[in-house]
């Protein structure tokens, strides 16, 4: 399979954006973490997975796990990959903020469109973990040696892994850069302290599964509808989806010092239960993620049963023995 750009570019960025994401297809030492940390990367994703362990280690391990190799560099330094940058504070909490409601909406966008493209990419190279009657194939499905998470051609279950893994990366950061569950701490709503919604249902706007037989233009356009006004996710010095990369956040909801939950100590974290609501809609919705992918394979491949074969072949250590 043929390396995935990042999604979400516009033909006019800026050439240093674009050279980034022409470096992305190729993975360097890690930087310090903008997301969830490693650890906590794993944890939602070993709680969210009933996975075998090799494969879910493969997965979910802190430091080699598919799931953080969006937080190598350069990954590290695109916001789509992280759902950074769609920060916004309506007028009644912060008149004259610099980012609109549609700006910030662009951003989210962006970044779930990220996931859309990775979930299309699982789905075509699951077909390589099984023969053309259903039966799995040891050579592509076997884990004996460590999968490389390069985006270059290999076996079919490394490369279904590196796909759901990339494109889950963010979904989870959406719960720990956004105030989706967040309460807000006591006191006046604005630029140190933004809104919180409270929520505790799944997101319509990422509802990844359906979006990937829509037009880009049909599944943004209803994805939008159901955004609400003041959602925001914190603004961070990286590449936004125009190019654009600030050199701080001054006049803006800021991810480091405002609105983050990527580890527990940060101030959003430890107001209330932030950390554990952020952490919990993180598992329910990759276990949502997880389940609508499943479902996609049967729906994909029905013949001979490959797609339930491929599930199988995806969740198990040894398929080849354990999805006769």
């Amino acid at each position: 399979m043929s390396p995935l750009p990042v999604p979400g570019r516009p033909r006019s960025a800026p050439a240093a954006f674009a050279a980034v994401l022409a470096a992305a297809l190729t993975v360097l030492p890690s930087g310090a973490a903008h997301a969830f940390t490693g650890a906590n990367h794993e944890d939602i994703t070993r709680a969210a997975l009933p996975w075998e362990p090799v494969t879910l280690t493969a997965m979910a391990d802190a430091h080699d796990g598919a799931v953080n190799a969006n937080d190598r560099r350069p990954y590290f330094d695109v916001g789509t990959l992280h759902c950074d940058n769609a920060d916004y504070l309506a007028p009644r909490y912060s008149a004259g903020y610099p980012r609109t409601r549609d700006e910030a909406t662009t951003e989210l966008l962006a970044c779930i469109r990220t996931s859309v493209a990775r979930f299309r990419n699982a789905v075509r190279a699951a077909e390589g973990l099984v023969d053309a009657d259903g039966r799995v194939r040891a050579d592509q499905s076997d884990l004996s040696t460590p999968c490389t998470w390069d985006e270059k051609p290999g076996r079919a279950k490394c490369a279904v892994l590196e796909q759901l893994g990339r494109g889950w990366h963010q979904i989870e950061d959406f719960y720990a850069h956004s105030n989706w569950s967040d309460r807000p701490a006591a006191g006046p709503i604005g630029l140190g302290n933004p809104p919180g919604l409270e929520r505790t249902d799944h997101p319509p706007f990422l509802d990844i599964r359906r979006y990937i037989a829509m037009a880009d233009a049909d599944w943004t356009r209803q994805a939008r509808e159901g955004i609400p006004a003041d959602l925001a996710t914190g603004c961070y010095p990286d590449f936004d989806s125009t190019g654009v990369k600030p050199a701080d956040c001054e006049g803006r909801v800021a991810h480091n010092l405002t609105l983050n939950k990527d580890t527990a100590a940060s101030a959003r974290a430890k107001t209330g239960d932030n950390f554990r609501r952020a952490t919990a809609g993180a598992t329910a919705e990759l276990t949502r993620q997880w389940n609508d992918f499943k479902a996609e394979l049967l729906t994909a491949y029905p013949d001979h049963g490959r797609g339930a074969q491929m599930a199988c072949a995806l969740v198990h250590d040894d398929p080849a023995a354990a999805c006769p």
